[in-house]
């Protein structure tokens, strides 16, 4: 049970909920209006608008707020959660996820059914918690002025992403086996991240497969349980380095983490913290809530807390 801030409830009238139309496996824009239907029903006034691209939606989130709008809902991935997020964080509006994308993390992390072809009512089901939810106050990262609500990860990950972002639509209904083998590819010849890492008074210096600052518990397009203590309203980020630098270390790391053994295993470092360094000789690859970026070193993470409001379903709230 999550420990979120509540915020009081205020009368939502208007919103606007924001598609981006090439997230997800499958065009999701034929089933919007089912989701607008309930959201009316419920008492909200609700304008759709769609991205035409990545940049889109942060400008749309941040039009919103101007139109004096109470809540943005987005449908789409996790890329497109993040965007939104990161354009509403410090503001009253509150975020909505209507699950949309291919991985979907943050709608599993609150409990929320992602769209599929198994379920294709999920976004009017969401909006229909949703709209009986209620509005916390939880966490945002940053590194170096680049926001994110879920993670932001350095090492192997971060250069499958920028191999595989931006996708075709047809290499999404294949997400997980195609990341697998570009995975497995790209861990044939990685020898990992140098990195110096500090927080406080403590120091680690290696070499890493991933170092990653999470802001919640699932990883990995949500098929792991990364940070199993995680909370996204405790005011601190987890970080997880994660050395090695083999294909043999990459497979142990891997079984481990899949088998929740990577806790306490060696070469595995995890801490909590509200700020850290990451220090490279090089410009570092990594990637913000599943989209790829190219930062200077050093990275300057820093927690800020209490940051966005979120709707979320009341069965998740605690």
């Amino acid at each position: 049970m999550w420990h979120s801030r509540k915020v009081p409830s205020f009368d939502m009238q208007l919103a606007w909920l924001i598609y981006n139309p090439a997230a997800g496996r499958f065009p999701a824009g034929w089933l919007l209006s089912r989701a607008v239907g309930v959201l009316d029903k419920a008492g909200w006034t609700v304008e759709v608008r769609e991205a035409k691209h990545g940049g889109h939606l942060s400008d749309l989130a941040r039009e919103a707020v101007e139109a004096g709008c109470q809540a943005v809902f987005v449908a789409g991935g996790d890329g497109s959660v993040g965007r939104v997020a990161s354009a509403l964080s410090g503001t009253d509006v509150a975020l909505g996820v209507l699950p949309a994308g291919t991985a979907n993390v943050w709608a599993k992390e609150i409990g929320i059914e992602r769209l599929d072809w198994t379920h294709l009512f999920a976004l009017e089901k969401a909006a229909d918690r949703l709209a009986r939810g209620e509005v916390h106050k939880v966490d945002m990262g940053r590194a170096n002025g680049q926001d994110f609500l879920l993670w932001a990860g350095v090492g192997l990950d971060a250069e499958i992403v920028s191999r595989i972002e931006p996708r075709q639509r047809w290499e999404k209904v294949f997400g997980a086996v195609h990341y697998g083998l570009l995975a497995l590819w790209e861990t044939i010849g990685w020898e990992g991240v140098e990195l110096r890492v500090e927080s406080g008074d403590q120091v680690w210096e290696d070499r890493y497969l991933v170092a990653i600052a999470s802001n919640i518990r699932h990883y990995a397009g949500g098929l792991v349980e990364l940070s199993p203590d995680a909370k996204y309203d405790d005011g601190k980020l987890d970080f997880w380095l994660i050395g090695g630098s083999s294909l043999k270390d990459a497979v142990t790391r891997v079984v481990q983490v899949l088998l929740g053994m990577h806790v306490d295993a060696p070469d595995v470092v995890h801490f909590q913290a509200e700020q850290a360094r990451f220090v490279s000789e090089k410009e570092i690859h990594m990637h913000f809530d599943g989209e790829p970026e190219v930062l200077k070193s050093p990275l300057d993470f820093q927690t800020l807390p209490s940051a966005l409001n979120v709707l979320i379903p009341k069965s998740e709230a605690g």
